[in-house]
């Protein structure tokens, strides 16, 4: 187990450094340890803690605890974490089984220890200075030893139509030259972000965007399995697609196989992960309207807003964005919840630690 230094956190009793209003202020961070809980609890808090993105499950002779510590950065339109943790099994649940659609991207560089990871008919194996790419919109599963990583969770739209370039890339090792570079940058990154201020927040996304975008090319290997590639490319020109038909009442399952030219039982089989064509289209649908609504220049009613994207019920419109988002239309409004890219808010310092990073990739979603 290699500890989590203060070269890449400041130390702060309470975990938060600033608040929605310091645009200037450090970043913040939120620290959780498994020190702070009882033993027989520890190994349920850190599993609680990872929930939202995987499963965990206990290895070795004592299930109840584990050694566990997580550094969370977030940088607005990103999410940085540095976690050490103790051998256990993980598994990554399509959205249809979490009960919600996210679809982050998943950076893993290991500084000590490492993973294997079994996803469909690939399987890849990683260690010290190695960076992984996994998708949490699709299932997986694998075993990570006592091992000390950084991470970044990325959601899709962060890429837009660069992202089918990290699609290729999903479930893989990333080796060679520019792997390396990636790695040195992520490092670089974490030892940066405690002198760094909220203000230099999109300078960071900026260049992490570039950098990924420069290092991230598909494998030999991965572009030998045929099928995986011209799934994830067919998976994203319908993405493309009802992006681009967004507001088009017509746009169905039968619309799409026809743009796609397959059949719907191959639809079904690109989008089950997301829970089905229809569920990632309301997904769609939702993030549109809540980058609408967190728009200060859009003056539309929030009625205006949810029927042009085709809710002809306002009630069912709000039902639908407080599945998703866990708050209101009109809190978006009230609060001035950002779209992407957005500042750090303060509402991460009022929850309890093992809640911080779920309701982070939740915010991340939108």
């Amino acid at each position: 187990m290699v500890a989590v230094g203060t070269s890449f956190a400041q130390e702060n009793p309470n975990g938060f450094l600033a608040s929605a209003g310091q645009h200037d202020g450090p970043i913040p961070h939120f620290e959780f340890s498994t020190d702070d809980v009882a033993r027989a609890d520890q190994f349920d808090a850190w599993r609680h803690n990872f929930a939202t993105m995987l499963d965990l499950t206990p290895t070795g002779n004592s299930p109840e605890a584990i050694d566990g510590r997580q550094v969370i950065w977030d940088l607005g339109c990103l999410a940085f974490t540095s976690i050490s943790t103790g051998a256990l099994n993980f598994a990554g649940l399509p959205g249809h089984v979490r009960g919600d659609a996210l679809d982050h991207w998943m950076m893993t560089l290991f500084l000590d220890g490492g993973a294997s990871t079994i996803a469909g008919q690939r399987s890849f194996d990683g260690g010290a200075g190695t960076v992984q790419l996994h998708s949490l919109g699709q299932p997986f599963d694998g075993h990570v030893t006592d091992s000390h990583m950084l991470m970044l969770l990325i959601p899709r739209d962060f890429f837009q139509e660069h992202s089918g370039a990290l699609s290729l890339a999903e479930f893989s090792t990333l080796s060679g030259g520019m792997g390396s570079l990636l790695a040195d940058y992520i490092i670089g990154l974490a030892k940066r972000l405690p002198t760094l201020t909220i203000a230099d927040l999109p300078g960071v996304a900026a260049a992490t965007r570039a950098m990924i975008l420069a290092c991230i090319t598909p494998s030999p290997d991965h572009l030998d399995e045929a099928r995986a590639p011209i799934s994830n490319m067919l998976l994203e020109r319908a993405r493309q697609y009802i992006n681009a038909n967004l507001y088009n009442p017509s746009l169905d399952n039968d619309m799409l196989c026809r743009e796609l030219g397959i059949s719907r039982t191959r639809l079904y089989r690109l989008f089950e992960p997301s829970g089905g064509v229809m569920r990632y289209i309301l997904h769609r649908r939702l993030v549109d309207a809540h980058s609408k609504l967190a728009d200060p220049t859009e003056t539309r009613r929030i009625f205006e807003i949810a029927e042009q994207r085709g809710f002809n019920d306002g009630a069912e419109f709000s039902r639908a964005f407080r599945r998703e988002f866990g708050y209101s239309p009109s809190e978006v409004r009230s609060r001035g919840l950002g779209a992407i890219p957005a500042r750090p808010v303060a509402d991460l310092a009022s929850l309890e630690p093992v809640e911080r990073l779920g309701h982070l990739l939740r915010r991340l979603q939108s």
